[in-house]
């Protein structure tokens, strides 16, 4: 695997990163339509393929939030092409690590120590790289333990990535550059959030304290001594990311329970904690044989205020959407309509609304559902996909929809994903007053 020897770190260099990613996409699109001169039926793979590739590149190097925006679209499949959401997938557990004397300098950085001082041993080569830190391996008194370390620079260049990065993402994924303003608050909040390791470290122990409870769950056990800003060390869990589990071929009833203790454990945070490990992706669980499953990396939570967690789950209970007045009262304290829509444009997005509340809601609208139906998530990837060329939403002179939806909409996402490539079913665990009311036909 390649190993960096350094991060850039100053405004330039990282731009000039972007800058360089920038024109070989450039370069790519002569490169395709060039071959299309001589065969006009030549499709988009390639381009897609060659842009991915050249883009991850790039943002591999920067790591951070760069590095960290590819690993969010790559859960995204509705909105980016496979080649994209595949290469980007890498992002999650398998970037490119830093070299050694990087490490030991952060070391000697927050603890005036090497590694090597601080444990019994300690493995100077990554077994993980991910976004904004990599993982080793470590022994202290005779306990195996995971050692999280930053990348240097990070935290100091979230606001500016965002800023360079935005140009970029308006051109790959044709978004509208107002929706992307408007909730580029909430993503950098959450960036320089995740780069602090120290409030890492209090989620970490209060979450999993909070959710020892919930069958098949297993947590470690976190080191504040031997934790820093950005430092974060635990126990080591045995197990593996979902793609390689399911490479095992484990049973239904074991891709059941592991299923069952993934939404009982986001269930329990949303409803009674009302915080959530926003960041449902398959490198920050470990599963095993047994059926139980491990949770690591609470660095992205996303606490849920009041106002929005009331408006959000009275819309998920399958009643509401039959009371128009009601909903209508709710689209407009989610931001989904605004006091600006004409009757035809309030009338236009109220249907469009519906229309997703009542596809990603289903799970909820029964008692137990089948993840692993694919029907249901090509159905809801084919809307999604329509709705980017849906010409009253590019053209809509408001972003819609609450700042506070875009990490809880992402963490159903994820959680939904995850569970669809488990092929689980599940017990769809919820509030009595998110039940139906009415006889389930």
């Amino acid at each position: 695997m390649k190993i960096q020897t350094s991060v850039p770190t100053s405004k330039v260099a990282r731009a000039s990163q972007f800058m360089k990613a920038g024109v070989k996409v450039g370069g790519n699109y002569i490169k395709h339509y060039s071959k299309k001169l001589l065969d006009p039926d030549l499709s988009k793979d390639e381009l897609h393929k060659d842009n991915a590739a050249d883009i991850y590149d790039a943002l591999s190097e920067l790591k951070g939030s760069a590095l960290k925006m590819a690993q969010m679209l790559s859960m995204d499949r509705g909105l980016l092409p496979v080649a994209y959401s595949d290469k980007f997938t890498m992002a999650q557990y398998s970037a490119p690590p830093l070299s050694g004397p990087l490490v030991v300098k952060t070391f000697k950085t927050y603890f005036g120590k090497t590694p090597a001082q601080l444990f019994d041993k300690f493995s100077i080569e990554a077994v993980n790289a991910a976004s904004i830190g990599q993982v080793h391996q470590a022994w202290k008194d005779g306990k195996k333990l995971a050692v999280k370390v930053q990348y240097p620079g990070v935290a100091d260049a979230v606001s500016s990535d965002l800023k360079i990065a935005k140009p970029l993402a308006v051109r790959l994924l044709n978004l509208n550059e107002r929706d992307i303003d408007r909730y580029m608050g909430e993503v950098e909040s959450k960036l320089l959030e995740e780069t602090d390791y120290e409030l890492e470290l209090k989620r970490s122990i209060e979450i999993s304290e909070a959710c020892a409870h919930i069958p098949g769950l297993v947590f470690p056990k976190y080191y504040p001594e031997l934790s820093s800003k950005r430092i974060l060390t635990m126990d080591w869990l045995e197990g593996m990311h979902l793609k390689e589990f399911m490479k095992t071929n484990p049973s239904q009833e074991v891709r059941d329970r592991i299923g069952q203790a993934l939404w009982d454990f986001y269930d329990f945070q949303i409803h009674t904690l009302r915080q959530v490990h926003a960041d449902p992706h398959p490198g920050n669980f470990l599963m095993r044989a047994d059926g139980t499953m491990g949770v690591i990396d609470f660095g992205c939570v996303k606490v849920i205020p009041d106002f929005y967690y009331d408006n959000y789950f009275r819309l998920v209970n399958p009643d509401t959407i039959d009371d128009a007045q009601l909903t209508e009262e709710i689209f407009e304290n989610l931001e989904f309509l605004t006091s600006e829509d004409s009757p035809k444009e309030r009338a236009f997005f109220s249907d469009l609304f519906k229309q997703m509340t009542r596809m990603l809601a289903e799970p909820f609208a029964v008692e137990s559902f089948d993840f692993g139906d694919d029907a249901y998530f090509n159905r809801v990837y084919a809307f999604a996909e329509g709705l980017a060329n849906v010409d009253e939403l590019k053209n809509s002179k408001v972003a819609r929809g609450s700042q506070d939806g875009l990490y809880v909409n992402r963490t159903y996402y994820g959680l939904y994903a995850m569970l669809n490539e488990l092929k689980a079913r599940v017990t769809t665990t919820k509030p009595e007053w998110l039940r139906s009311t009415k006889a389930l036909v």
